[in-house]
């Protein structure tokens, strides 16, 4: 493959140095002029001729001067904030202008799409946008959380609310089958560029250690990015969007753009908040006189005298005291607080931008746990004099610092009684109750912290040859180095079982990634009075290294010495790993666009994976786009309620290759072990050489109008998108030797859905305006076919016609009114309830999600407002409690237990352990149907009040207060957490409420 890097890059640099400008020099003549907006001059607009290179800005008075030539040329005048101007210069030699500020709608909104940029009304793709303005003054850590509900097809899922946390990110549904609950390794992770450099996948090599805390052991990649420092946020959806990054956009692709230095006057930014967070949606539970009347039933109904180790009922501990244990463990104040600072300015043709902060976070549990966030960026950016040459560099650099408790402490208040005792005792000692009480503040004591140091730099570069023509390098570095340390110290175990420093333990893990690209590139863009072209040719050289160690040490001569690896006396290495990927591909892209109107995108590119076997490791993938103005047509000329109209569609190829480093190799393990002074090595794959990309082929139809002068915007989109060749693993014979064999299994996942997006103006006055938007998605995911999957091990994970997440049950009917147990559908009528029983199919999936906004602004104030809604199939309450009667205490709701006076209860009567039938009961039941119902949730996402205080006679000082509020309610018939994540007992994301205030000068 080395030599293929050489040939591609060699091939590449030399279709450049070949390219010839030869410009024939025509007359010139110089135009000057003045523009200006409401009578004041505009500084910042661009002007250009038309099919020309010629370019300049005008300057703080309005000014500008530009040298022209051919006898009538055409004068283009654009800045962002304003409506686009063309005038055609016959003989003057002064032109001013006046342009009208806008609402920045489809005609002036310039997209990132990657390799390019697009006016929106010009995009034959897919593009969804979020701004700086959205993102701003949100009390969040990452970016993620601040575009919930913001846009159609793409569903954000907070896995928890402990900070550090990841994301469950889908852009139209999942296309692989390989999920954490099928595979341990999710195969549907978007692609995230920053500043064009990708983000390294930073799970691919899981310690283990945090997966009690955080779900899946899953932290982001967009956790390291300060949310302040994003200037612009595109996802990329459809095959016309993400074909240009081939089989890394198969899943879409998340651009994040970083604030540039805009302004020739140096500009000092200060922003601070501070807020409080706290635990919302949280079950009510038993109450010290319901428990206990639970538990005593519980006994009873299994004919057994309360035992001498019920402590909490037979009068060793104080039968009347109680304590809220779940306000003491969640029920405290997160605390955080943040401070940004940057400066920009620039001089001439060079600007600059930097910016640093501090961002901490607490939990809302017991004790002194932290996360903080320092951060650094850096942008600096110039401009040759005749505006030929340009080069930019941006830089992101991270050191986050996470102290965490080794478990979730939402797991933990149930397994107690109310009137379990004190936690601590008088002393400050971890109080055992002469060893009545296993105390959770014992395990408490295993700490575990998590610090990672992350740097995203990017250099870019460029230079205009002329007629068009013009060459791009852009290079990227990317580093993430996490290390872990999760200590074991004796206070784990009560002190009367004499373990001491020997059983104690040090768990270290470090993780290394770092990852560098190489893209070059060729540009041509020409423009006449009706047609329009771009053209872009490229090359991609990416290399991505990660070494990854865990090391153990135990018997410690004491605890003091407990985080000092040196000092264990057995020291081993329970897993290491080194991996190599590489990945290099060849793109073009062809645009061509007539009289305004017409415009077609063709995209192709060549993609070489390292992570597929010899004979699979190259393959091909396309797109083609097509869109249609019909609004510039001679029939609408005049129809004053069309502003804008378009169709669009597109359809495409895109692989994937998130499989992990190594699948196809025949590899092995070391044992572990030594025999005679020798490891042994255990096979561990196959080899196969025949494994090779995941599919993906993607439709889109859309409509876009913009209605009565843009003040009514309706985008509708339907999409489909069918994956096949999925990279699981195919079962084996079990005499093989090995369960099963990487390779590309014959299977076919659809996805397919309608989005809609509606923006309206409701008022817009000299004081007020009242804007609302909302996004509506209605996805399907179904698996649509399988060969032989009622013979495969996957028989029990999928079915035909049926969503890829999916669980098989039991069927439950019912509580028997002569035992008050649960009973269950014998499927194949053999009189025993068992796995082959478990044969009803239910789907966890969104029916339908979306967001709806509000923004009004009267004179200097201004109120946000985001709901989020959603309707699915989840598991419900039932699945994350067990047995009615353990010494435990479970939500309200399991009150209505059956007795004989209460037949027709919702749950079976109690049961303390001592019922073999009544423990059977309730173990099929938390896998029955009963677990899993429909639910529809509606959020207030966020809530933003901002104030821009007047300065006195328009000062250089400019400030704004606010105060904004994160998850501030959640209405739903869901009880018992985070309605929208299926996997039970983590803490649900915080209601933050916070105020600030932002200062410019």
């Amino acid at each position: 493959m080395k030599n293929s890097y050489y040939k591609i890059g060699g091939i590449f640099f030399g279709l450049m140095l070949t390219a010839v400008s030869s410009n024939t020099k025509a007359q010139t003549r110089t135009i000057s002029g003045t523009v200006t907006s409401s009578n004041k001059p505009l500084v910042g607009v661009t002007i250009s001729q038309q099919g020309s290179d010629q370019v300049t800005t005008t300057s703080e008075n309005g000014t500008y001067t530009l040298k022209v030539s051919a006898e009538n040329p055409i004068l283009v005048f654009r800045h962002a904030d304003y409506s686009e101007e063309r005038i055609r210069a016959n003989n003057q030699k002064v032109i001013n202008i006046s342009l009208k500020e806008n609402v920045k709608g489809i005609e002036e909104v310039i997209l990132n799409a990657g390799y390019y940029k697009v006016k929106d009304k010009e995009s034959t793709g897919s593009i969804a946008r979020v701004s700086a303005k959205d993102i701003e003054n949100q009390p969040v850590n990452n970016v993620l959380s601040a575009i919930q509900g913001r846009m159609p097809g793409v569903s954000i899922t907070q896995n928890s609310g402990t900070a550090g946390s990841g994301f469950d990110v889908k852009i139209r549904g999942r296309n692989s089958l390989r999920s954490y609950a099928t595979t341990g390794y999710d195969g549907n992770k978007p692609l995230y560029i920053v500043d064009g450099v990708p983000l390294p996948q930073v799970n691919d090599f899981n310690s283990g250690m945090s997966a009690s805390v955080l779900p899946y052991n899953d932290t982001n990649p967009l956790n390291a990015i300060n949310p302040d420092d994003i200037e612009s946020l595109e996802v990329l959806k459809d095959a016309d969007a993400t074909a240009i990054y081939g089989s890394k956009g198969a899943n879409g692709v998340i651009l994040i753009t970083t604030k540039k230095g805009k302004k020739e006057k140096p500009e000092v930014n200060l922003r601070t908040s501070y807020g409080l967070g706290d635990m919302t949606n949280q079950p009510k539970m038993m109450s010290l006189e319901e428990y206990t009347n639970m538990r005593k039933l519980a006994f009873a109904n299994d004919r057994v005298a309360v035992p001498s180790n019920a402590y909490d009922i037979n009068g060793v501990w104080n039968p009347t005291k109680t304590t809220d244990w779940q306000k003491y463990f969640v029920g405290n104040h997160s605390e955080i607080s943040d401070v940004q600072l940057g400066v920009s300015g620039g001089s001439g043709n060079t600007q600059f931008s930097i910016s640093g902060g501090h961002n901490e976070e607490t939990t809302v549990f017991p004790g002194s746990y932290r996360y903080k966030r320092n951060n650094l960026g850096v942008n600096i950016s110039h401009t040759s004099a005749d505006k030929r040459f340009q080069i930019g560099f941006n830089g992101t650099a991270s050191l986050q610092d996470n102290v965490l408790p080794p478990t979730d402490f939402n797991l933990i208040y149930t397994v107690l009684a109310p009137n379990a005792p004190d936690l601590y005792m008088p002393n400050g000692m971890i109080n055992w109750e002469n060893s009545t009480f296993t105390n959770p503040m014992g395990p408490a004591t295993q700490t575990y912290s998590i610090k990672t140091k992350s740097i995203n730099a990017n250099l870019n570069s460029s230079y205009k040859l002329g007629s068009g023509l013009s060459i791009n390098v852009n290079s990227g570095y990317s580093a993430y180095n996490s290390f872990e340390q999760k200590i074991f110290p004796k206070t784990t175990y009560n002190p009367s079982s004499n373990i001491g420093s020997s059983s104690s333990s040090l768990r270290k893990a470090q993780k290394l990634n770092e990852s560098w690209i190489l893209e070059p590139q060729l540009n041509y863009e020409k423009r006449s009075d009706k047609h329009q072209f771009a053209a872009l040719l490229g090359a991609s050289l990416q290399e991505q290294k990660s070494d990854n160690i865990v090391i153990l040490g135990r018997n410690f001569p004491s605890d003091d010495l407990l985080t000092n690896m040196a000092a264990a006396a057995t020291i081993t290495i329970p897993s290491a790993y080194e991996s190599l990927y590489r990945y290099q591909a060849v793109y073009a892209r062809f645009n061509y666009g007539y009289n305004k109107r017409y415009f077609i995108n063709l995209t192709g590119r060549r993609d070489g994976s390292s992570r597929f076997g010899s004979e699979r490791r190259y393959a091909n993938f396309g797109a083609v786009g097509a869109a249609w103005l019909f609004s510039e047509e001679n029939l609408f000329e005049g129809q004053s309620w069309l502003s804008f109209g378009k169709l669009r569609t597109s359809y495409g190829v895109a692989g994937n290759d998130q499989i992990g480093d190594y699948q196809y190799f025949d590899t092995y393990q070391s044992t572990g072990g030594s025999y005679g002074g020798n490891s042994g090595l255990v096979p561990q794959r196959l080899y196969n050489k025949n494994f090779g990309w995941e599919l993906t082929r993607k439709f889109e139809a859309a409509l876009e109008l913009g209605m009565f002068s843009q003040r009514l915007n309706l985008n509708i989109g339907y999409y489909q998108n069918t994956s096949s060749n999925q990279l699981v693993g195919i079962p084996m014979p079990a005499t093989v030797g090995f369960s099963s064999i990487q390779a590309n299994l014959d299977a076919t996942v659809r996805n397919r859905g309608l989005e809609v997006s509606l923006e309206s103006v409701q008022i817009k006055t000299d004081h007020w305006r009242w804007t609302t938007s909302l996004n509506f998605t209605l996805p399907e995911n179904k698996l649509i076919s399988f060969p032989d999957l009622e013979k495969s091990t996957y028989a029990n994970k999928f079915e035909i016609g049926k969503s890829i997440s999916l669980v098989k049950l039991y069927q439950y009917k019912g509580i028997d009114p002569s035992t008050g147990l649960y009973t269950f559908f014998d499927t194949n009528q053999d009189g025993i309830i068992n796995a082959a029983d478990r044969t009803v199919s239910k789907e966890i999936k969104e029916y339908w999600y979306g967001g709806l906004q509000n923004s009004i602004q009267y004179k200097n104030w201004n109120f946000d407002l985001l709901l989020q809604f959603v309707s699915q199939s989840q598991y419900n309450l039932k699945s994350m409690y067990g047995n009615i009667g353990y010494m435990s205490n479970m939500p309200a709701v399991f009150n209505d237990y059956w007795t004989p006076d209460n037949p027709n209860a919702e749950f079976q009567r109690p049961s303390a352990g001592y019922s073999a039938p009544a423990a059977t009961a309730s173990s099929l039941f938390m896998l029955s149907d009963a677990t899993v119902s429909d639910s529809f949730t509606v959020r207030v996402k966020n809530a933003t009040l901002t104030y821009n205080i007047p300065s006195a006679d328009k000062g250089k000082l400019k400030a704004r207060v606010f105060m904004s509020g994160q998850n501030l309610f959640v209405f739903t018939n869901y009880k018992g957490g985070n309605p929208e994540f299926m996997l039970a007992g983590y803490s649900s994301p915080l209601r933050v409420v916070s105020f600030g205030v932002s200062l410019t000068y």
